[in-house]
């Protein structure tokens, strides 16, 4: 993010408490519950937004040498992630040419890719090198039979890939983000280093998760003994970048900033920076750490959802004591939206559930919330 950029924010966040106000849609936004509980809107989602879309598989520092790699079996397509021997990031669909079984499972390292059912070996830019016994497959051609490729990019420290087999062309992540990609590319996530990985399994609509981080309304109510004391309720910016979005969450801290000359104003520090990459992806971007969420439908289920949180921090973890700044932040954070957000948002999906009524609303203090939903309306539409 630019400096002038910074500074921009900022004399917005002091307008704000100054007034006492916040960034506003022009009206109350009316989203029906079937948006959260219909499986046939849930389908044509897995079908547009985590099939055709590009989604954030990653990031960088996850396999940063030749021969690493990771798999998801978040979508509905089993996804391997390797770094070749050029360098080059590369997705496949995580399934052996004989007889479809995984090739690999979770992160490894190596120059080869054994599949464990029959020993079938591919490299690390998926071809196909080598069948045991194969004298009993005649006629068989291995650079025809090599893993089957999806399109993966690698920008801004993140890996990003498309989950459909049948997608042509390049990914060009750049486009994709538009007036986003510069502001990503500034926080410089190349050099951050991998602290943890948790998956979550809620009773809750994948779209439930993303709304959590998508307002400040509820942080007096429902967050009042854990971040409330950090961040100011009921006050955040928002800008759209497409279907893409920015927030700013101020903390409480920001108030030091009043007699403070422009030039010295500290930002990062004062204010909570949350991103949704569209579909599925929150990043948010604190003073000394990023955590990345994911969300996914679980199970083919409107009501229930699996996530990825990520914990991305700028040195490596040598220390006793590094590791127990890291445990607390991840506890807080845990505690947060775990054992508040996530309990109350499963909570409101019976309520859906239960029909009582055929709208939830968002107020004119939630334009994020309106946004993103809007967006993913949109997409599905188009589709």
């Amino acid at each position: 993010m630019r400096s002038e950029q910074r500074t921009q924010l900022m004399r917005r966040v002091l307008l704000h408490l100054d007034a006492g106000t916040t960034d506003v849609a022009e009206g109350v936004y009316r989203n029906p519950t079937s948006s959260y509980t219909d499986p046939d809107r849930l389908a044509r989602e897995e079908r547009v937004l985590f099939r055709e879309l590009p989604l954030v598989m990653g990031m960088s520092c996850q396999i940063p040498k030749a021969g690493d790699r990771f798999t998801n079996d978040m979508t509905r397509t089993p996804i391997l992630v390797m770094r070749g021997e050029d360098g080059t990031v590369r997705a496949f669909v995580n399934a052996c040419s004989h007889r479809g079984a995984r090739v690999a499972h979770g992160c490894g390292h190596g120059r080869n890719v054994v599949c464990p059912y029959h020993g079938w070996t591919y490299g690390l830019d998926g071809g196909l090198r080598g069948i045991p016994d194969q004298r009993n497959f005649p006629g068989v051609d291995r650079a025809a039979r090599g893993l089957v490729p999806l399109p993966a990019a690698e920008r801004n420290g993140m890996i990003w890939v498309v989950p459909n087999p049948g997608s042509k062309g390049t990914l060009d992540v750049a486009a994709y983000l538009g007036a986003l990609d510069d502001e990503i590319g500034s926080f410089g996530l190349e050099r951050y280093h991998h602290y943890e990985t948790r998956e979550i399994r809620q009773r809750m609509n994948w779209k439930l998760g993303i709304d959590t981080f998508l307002e400040s309304y509820h942080l007096g109510a429902l967050h009042r003994n854990t971040v409330a004391p950090l961040l100011i309720s009921n006050l955040s910016l928002f800008e759209p970048f497409g279907r893409h979005l920015r927030e700013v969450f101020p903390r409480r801290s920001v108030e030091t900033q009043r007699n403070v000359p422009e030039s010295e104003w500290d930002f990062v520090t004062h204010n909570l920076l949350v991103y949704v990459l569209f579909p599925n992806t929150v990043f948010v971007v604190m003073a000394d750490h990023v955590q990345v969420w994911r969300m996914f439908p679980a199970a083919g289920s409107a009501d229930e959802c699996a996530l990825l949180l990520d914990f991305f921090v700028p040195e490596p973890i040598l220390t006793d004591s590094a590791r127990g700044h890291w445990s607390r932040n991840m506890d807080l954070t845990i505690r947060t939206v775990c054992e508040e957000d996530f309990p109350t948002c499963e909570g409101m999906q019976r309520g859906f559930a239960s029909g009582a009524r055929g709208e939830v609303l968002y107020g004119r203090n939630e334009p994020a919330l309106a946004h993103f939903q809007r967006g993913v309306e949109e997409a599905v539409a188009a589709a």
